[in-house]
């Protein structure tokens, strides 16, 4: 696709503006409870059924809701549930990471439709956009106009203060600083008229769980999630609460101490970072830990041990940010095997019970379950959210 293609795909869903908020309202709850009947949907936001079926049919005309199979009761006409069309919003995330960025198409209902990615020593800016400006013309080449009008923005997930990296990464800190002039929208706009939404990766990767993952069972929980490095989110009153300046939940940075007592932050004790410093000292290549699909299964030597350090940090954090919030639980994910997880959850429990927890409510330990993709299904899924969803700390209610 050329890039005056890419430029045209601008309207779509998009053009008709934000949502009103009852509109919001129903939609938040058939993507946080599924597929309801008017009626249902009516009782529980409070609204007539006449008010909320006049919604449904304009949402249901606008190709936004689709009609379920009916549900046939004992007496009466059968029940007809409402579902988010899948094919009624499109939108297209990015996350960009320390060692890859990966590029994907997500539907309304939180399916990836479509991905690619790309591996490189540093994220500089030019390495990044260029890929962003290839991987968007890729994605689009074949997709049908009926799909490609309903894209309703670009979503880009990246680290806080991405130009303060090199101090990890030993990169070139001149080179790394020209990110601290980045204006992603502009750079965006020099080849797609999309709208753009910027947002904290691991913000990004707790929206992802949030809406499509466990992130329902629970009304506030913390959220921590390791790729390269380690972050978080919070999540108040069943919504991600980004802070005031899109910082929330920047865990990262969190005090910790190292073996004679050094001050240290968590990213330096709790991290994949660590891991793939050891597999370079073992004279051993660390792309396998980027690699997909993963496998870890011949570094069981270098991961074990890990994972107990790494447990055994993480059940200090969970602590520490239940002392400031009262949260019900912690989701712990990252950018590894499912079964690299279930272990380090599982540690993570044991090394809680040893804790003190004088004063304090000790969290449910939980696994998330959306995985390496949440950055980028996060970025996606947030110019959805700012256009069709409900967010309560957003002020949104307004609208």
């Amino acid at each position: 696709m050329d890039e005056e293609k890419i430029r045209g795909l601008s309207g779509g869903v998009n053009q008709r503006g934000v949502r009103n908020y009852n509109e919001r309202l129903l939609l938040t709850m058939l993507q946080r409870s599924g597929a309801m009947a008017g009626i249902d949907l009516a009782r529980k936001a409070g609204l007539s059924p006449q008010t909320v079926s006049v919604i449904l049919r304009k949402l249901e005309k606008d190709g936004i809701v689709e009609r379920g199979a009916p549900i046939r009761g004992k007496v009466g006409k059968p029940s007809i549930p409402m579902t988010l069309a899948k094919d009624g919003v499109f939108s297209i995330g990015m996350k960009v990471g320390r060692r890859r960025s990966d590029l994907l198409l997500l539907d309304f209902q939180g399916n990836v439709r479509a991905q690619i990615s790309t591996n490189y020593s540093y994220p500089m800016p030019e390495t990044v956009f260029g890929f962003l400006q290839d991987g968007l013309a890729s994605l689009l080449a074949d997709l049908p106009e009926r799909i490609a009008s309903r894209i309703c923005g670009i979503g880009i997930a990246t680290p806080f203060e991405l130009w303060r990296w090199h101090e990890l990464l030993n990169a070139p800190a001149r080179k790394f600083a020209s990110w601290k002039d980045v204006d992603f929208a502009r750079e965006v706009a020099k080849f797609s008229d999309l709208p753009i939404c910027v947002v904290n990766d691991a913000s990004a990767a707790c929206h992802a769980e949030h809406l499509y993952g466990r992130g329902k069972e629970f009304r506030d929980y913390g959220y921590f999630f390791i790729g390269s490095f380690i972050g978080g989110g919070v999540v108040l009153n069943d919504t991600v609460f980004e802070g005031n300046q899109g910082n929330a939940g920047a865990f990262g940075s969190m005090r910790s101490s190292g073996p004679m007592g050094e001050s240290r932050q968590l990213i330096d004790v709790a991290s994949l970072h660590l891991l793939e410093g050891r597999l370079v000292e073992a004279g051993l290549e660390p792309h396998v830990l980027w690699a997909q699909p993963q496998d870890w299964s011949a570094l069981s030597r270098y991961v074990d041990p890990w994972i107990g350090e790494t447990a055994q940090e993480l059940a200090k954090a969970a602590l520490s940010v239940c002392s400031v919030i009262d949260f019900e639980a912690i989701l712990i994910d990252g950018a590894f095997p499912a079964a690299v997880r279930t272990e380090l959850v599982t540690r993570v429990r044991r090394y809680l019970i040893n804790q003190d927890t004088r004063g304090l409510i000790p969290p449910r330990i939980e696994a998330g379950s959306i995985g390496g993709n949440a950055g980028a299904i996060g970025a996606a899924s947030t110019p959805v959210y700012s256009q069709f969803f409900l967010n309560v700390n957003a002020g949104l209610s307004a609208v």
